[in-house]
């Protein structure tokens, strides 16, 4: 068997214990849900029950169709359960907690009331409180959470394999199929322990990275063929518009994607896309490794992530915010030099 005990000291025991005396646990992820924070949230639903105790899986908006083959996507809500008297808050994969994102507003007085615990992985979460676990080396919050089911002595082929496919999918969204920086000889580990419980890597490989409905690839195509470079091929950027969504009938969450086929661009150190967001305009940047710190451009315009993988949201319209972000992206790759 695949011993991951070497690295189970990470897990703040603050956090176990906290987690374990619980009963009622709101299990929160982030808006717009992605694999990361779904498998995570998920898991953490399904360690909380392990111990007797009760717990609600919540994401702010719908679960996009591409994660239907999670084992246990069907329990999520997008609000909390208003027959519990939830005792504790365990939010995941958030990298701050605005980007709970709006069943936060709907439900003020039970965010502030319930103590909470945070696990995540991104670099600029300054969450610091007792039982918070905040981890950049992670290559995701599901590699932290596959260590948390150890470290509670849970079995990772829990649910004949569902907790471990819950968590595999987060890890191999978020390394890119392995093909990412962030993923370490600990991640590495971790994965591999979770393939040994039952988790189906090639198959979510395939659900996640090389499998497209058509209407997908055809927004893919409209995108792309807007490509442009500036700063003498340095950074690449594209423009999705809600228009192309309804030309191609395509949903907003077939968007996921294109920013990492932009980031293949042999010359540029930044790839930038800008997608229309209501009256605002949201931004998702790759950046090479060893180049610039995509956190430095989207923190910015108040956005946080990752180094090489980072995101903003900007109260302006495409056409006023494209020329100032491209501005500051053009400034930032001209300092650096190969």
């Amino acid at each position: 068997m695949i011993d991951l005990s070497q690295w189970l000291g990470a897990v703040p025991g603050a956090l176990v214990a906290r987690l374990t005396a619980a009963r009622r646990v709101l299990a929160v992820g982030h808006e717009n849900p992605d694999a990361d924070t779904l498998g995570a949230t998920l898991a953490i639903c399904r360690l909380v029950e392990r111990g007797g105790a009760r717990a609600t899986a919540v994401f702010a908006d719908p679960v996009p169709p591409l994660y239907d083959f999670l084992p246990d996507v069907g329990r999520a809500r997008t609000d909390p359960d208003p027959s519990l008297d939830y005792d504790l808050l365990v939010v995941s994969d958030c990298g701050s907690l605005d980007r709970i994102g709006a069943v936060r507003g709907r439900h003020p007085e039970l965010f502030e009331r319930l103590p909470r615990i945070v696990i995540d992985h991104h670099a600029t979460n300054d969450a610091a409180g007792e039982f918070d676990w905040i981890e950049p080396a992670s290559a995701a919050t599901c590699e932290m959470v596959t260590l948390l089911a150890a470290r509670l002595g849970a079995p990772l082929d829990d649910g004949d394999g569902a907790l471990a496919a819950n968590l595999m999918a987060g890890i191999v969204m978020d390394t890119a199929t392995f093909a990412h920086p962030n993923a370490t000889a600990r991640t590495l580990a971790v994965s591999a322990a979770l393939v040994e419980a039952g988790a189906p890597l090639s198959d979510i490989s395939r659900r996640l990275y090389r499998s497209k409905p058509d209407a997908q690839l055809r927004l893919f195509g409209r995108v792309l063929d807007r490509l442009e470079t500036t700063a003498g091929g340095r950074v690449v950027h594209a423009t999705l518009l809600d228009s192309d969504l309804a030309a191609t009938g395509a949903i907003a969450p077939h968007s996921e994607g294109i920013i990492d086929l932009l980031a293949q661009s042999e010359t540029a150190e930044v790839a930038i896309v800008f997608k229309e967001a209501g009256e605002g305009t949201r931004i998702s940047v790759r950046t090479k490794p060893g180049g610039v710190d995509a956190t430095v451009l989207t923190g910015a315009f108040g956005g946080g992530g990752h180094a090489r993988a980072a995101g903003a949201t900007i109260a302006r319209p495409v056409a006023e915010a494209r020329p100032i972000v491209l501005a500051e992206a053009e400034r930032l790759a001209a300092a650096i030099h190969r």
